[in-house]
């Protein structure tokens, strides 16, 4: 139904809609829109958030396929190597060594370069496995928590140890059906598919802000977030945060950016 009052002669016409406000509701500024709303208002996307987590977690899915393949070619392995349980047992263990040493230094590591006889080669082989499954243990999580906004980090976060479960399900899997030969083989797969991936997928925009690359920073969060997105608020939390906890000498014109 729709009314008018007419102050004059105290009577109501059906000239307007009351169910609309008599108020128009405030048009939010674009620097006071969260995240969502500028993606819907702007046309930004989640896309290539979504695609560099899928690359980045096939590190984490060759992690658990790696932890997974020593299980079932154990008997294989043993018969074909000639080794004894305790070798075969040192084989399997050195891939926790090597990710223990990969985990102690990854920090270091990620800082500097960014996010982004038959027995004895065994071992060696494994340790190796195991070194960069424990770089990986600590660059993925990291990675993904950098480039994701606030509103899908935690679900995409939790694609590092799902992934890693699935590795190791596969390996699993896989294991009774192939030779163990096969099997390494396999393996090489997901490494293949993320190193041609890491081409695709841009810097952390943080780790770059960090290293005070500030043209590349603003141009790998403009790509996660969207080309029409204004990232101008998300860019300044970024940099206060950066000199907040002492990763830069403080610059004020950097800031005022």
């Amino acid at each position: 139904m729709t009314i008018k009052i007419d102050l004059e002669q105290g009577e109501l016409s059906e000239q307007a809609d009351i169910s609309q406000p008599f108020l128009p509701a405030e048009e939010k500024p674009e620097s006071k829109k969260s995240f969502s709303e500028r993606r819907t208002s702007n046309g930004g996307s989640t896309a290539t958030v979504f695609l560099s987590t899928f690359i980045v977690v096939l590190g984490s899915l060759e992690f658990g396929y790696c932890v997974g393949f020593s299980s079932p070619v154990q008997s294989a392995m043993i018969k074909d190597l000639d080794l004894t349980t305790s070798q075969f047992s040192t084989f399997g263990s050195l891939l926790t060594i090597g990710a223990m040493i990969g985990a102690i230094l990854s920090g270091r590591t990620a800082d500097f370069l960014g996010r982004k006889g038959d027995a004895w080669l065994l071992d060696i082989g494994r340790l190796l496995t195991g070194y960069g499954a424990g770089l990986t243990s600590y660059t993925v999580p990291v990675y993904i928590a950098e480039i994701t906004p606030k509103n899908l980090r935690g679900g995409l976060t939790t694609t590092n140890q799902l992934s890693i479960t699935i590795g190791i399900l596969i390996a699993y899997l896989l294991g009774m059906l192939v030779e163990w030969r096969l099997l390494a083989i396999i393996g090489i797969i997901p490494c293949i598919l993320l190193v041609s991936g890491l081409f695709f997928i841009p810097e952390s925009p943080r780790w770059l802000a960090k290293v005070g690359h500030d043209k590349e920073f603003e141009e790998a969060l403009q790509a996660l977030r969207g080309k029409d997105c204004d990232v101008s608020d998300e860019a300044a939390e970024i940099r206060v945060l950066t000199v907040t906890l002492g990763f830069l000498p403080i610059n004020y014109n950097l800031l005022k950016k």
